[in-house]
């Protein structure tokens, strides 16, 4: 089970950058080998927060529909997930609110790989990040 984190579908919708390609190709591979690829509710939110954020409201959809189109699952947040991400950001400044959020989540569904281009992720013991 791989994890999808919001910089991906991002950088798939938006313009030229190198992670464009890279974004493409791990998602082709992934889906290509039948993995199952999960994300969380708060990956939307980011989309949301960071378009809206860039008065770009015109990629919001675009990027929720490719996230979809590509993940088997979309994981709820509870207030189980809050808590262990509060505990997170508590005991280590690596972590930002919202990867402190998604690792919680990670932890909870006992996933083992997340795509992203957030090195924060580097820091999870356990989890490898693609």
């Amino acid at each position: 089970m791989i994890f999808v984190d919001s910089n991906v579908p991002m950088y798939l919708v938006g313009g030229e950058h190198p992670n464009k390609t890279l974004a493409a190709r791990l998602v082709q591979r992934a889906v290509s080998r039948g993995e199952r690829l999960v994300s969380d509710a708060e990956v939307i939110q980011e989309v949301l927060h960071r378009y809206v954020a860039i008065n770009r409201r015109d990629a919001i959809q675009p990027a929720i529909d490719v996230l979809l189109g590509i993940v088997d699952q979309v994981f709820p947040i509870d207030l189980t997930d809050v808590e262990r991400a509060k505990r997170l950001v508590l005991g280590s400044t690596r972590f930002s609110a919202r990867d402190a959020l998604h690792i919680a989540v990670i932890q909870r569904r006992e996933v083992a790989t997340v795509m992203t281009f957030d090195r924060a992720f580097d820091d999870v013991p356990g989890l490898t990040r693609l």
